[in-house]
């Protein structure tokens, strides 16, 4: 009798991955491209020019240019020295530089914005602090709706 008692096993056939694959590849459907996601983490420090689509989560420090289709988030540890431009920018670190939102902006209680806001909604939360000048802009019928907020109304032009 063995030590643990028993007899050896035997292992099953396994079949090959690339005829599983070759015989089932029919079946499944194609899925959508999911939006990708980045977070740079909290010691990480980037230096340069961040572009593209998706959502950037900050938690460390980024020194340079960030131009992004999507969504930019700026954590309570994070820092960004240079100008932001995305979609939807969302402050609860500190940015250094220029923010350009082409569907709004929100800055957190914990946020600090040192430079020029330009955006169609911005909301400051009660000890966001903004040391700089915004501009409130008209929406563009080419931004993207954000899931999430109501629709904003266009402004009217007035006719004087």
């Amino acid at each position: 009798m063995a030590f643990f008692g028993g007899q050896p096993k035997t292992a099953p056939a396994m079949e090959s991955q690339t005829d599983h694959d070759q015989r089932e590849g029919a079946d499944i459907p194609e899925l959508p491209e999911p939006r990708s996601s980045t977070v740079i983490a909290k010691d990480l420090i980037v230096t340069g020019r961040l572009s593209g689509e998706g959502v950037v989560q900050i938690e460390g420090t980024v020194e340079g240019e960030v131009n992004l289709k999507g969504y930019v988030i700026v954590t309570a540890t994070g820092k960004v020295k240079g100008p932001v431009e995305a979609d939807v920018i969302r402050i609860a670190g500190q940015v250094e530089g220029n923010l350009v939102s082409h569907d709004h902006i929100q800055l957190e209680r914990t946020g600090t914005i040192n430079g020029d806001v330009t955006t169609v909604s911005f909301v400051i939360e009660n000890g966001g602090r903004l040391n700089g000048r915004t501009t409130m802009v008209s929406e563009q019928p080419s931004t993207p709706h954000v899931e999430g907020l109501a629709p904003s109304q266009p402004e009217e032009a007035d006719d004087d």
